[in-house]
């Protein structure tokens, strides 16, 4: 797993990546199926049931796209587009890093689902909990 501590948006945050870029599809572009009439109500495909990503997904951030190797991590599209990354909440570097588990599928709302609900979520939300309480 490679990790960096970065300045978002003034802030110092910690980054994370699995380094899979050849998986990579972008947050906006990864495959996905519907669970229910909410357009937000979906799950991400996991990575057995994928092709490779695109090498270039289409989709840029502060101009830059999708890195060709995990060697450029990281990049603006990697923190803000790449669904493979994760971030601390900035002015909190220290917070614990959970990496998304595409393994399987990734839900977006996995409290409609809580027998589907996965661990990656449930660390998520105890770290954004957690910054709000400290």
């Amino acid at each position: 797993m490679a990790k960096k501590t970065i300045t978002y948006f003034g802030e110092p945050a910690r980054v994370a990546c699995d380094e899979l870029c050849t998986k990579a599809w972008g947050i906006n572009n990864r495959p996905k199926v519907e669970l229910s009439n909410d357009e937000d109500d979906y799950e991400y495909l996991a990575d057995s049931e994928l092709p490779e990503a695109p090498t270039d997904p289409g989709t840029y951030e502060g101009g830059q796209g999708k890195p060709t190797s995990a060697i450029y991590f990281p990049n603006k599209w990697c923190v803000r587009e790449c669904e493979r990354c994760t971030m601390t909440p900035p002015e909190h570097p220290n917070d614990v890093l959970v990496l998304p588990d595409f393994s399987k599928r990734v839900q977006n709302i996995p409290s409609r689902h809580e027998a589907q609900q996965s661990v990656y979520w449930t660390l998520r939300l105890w770290t954004w909990l957690k910054t709000i309480l400290d």
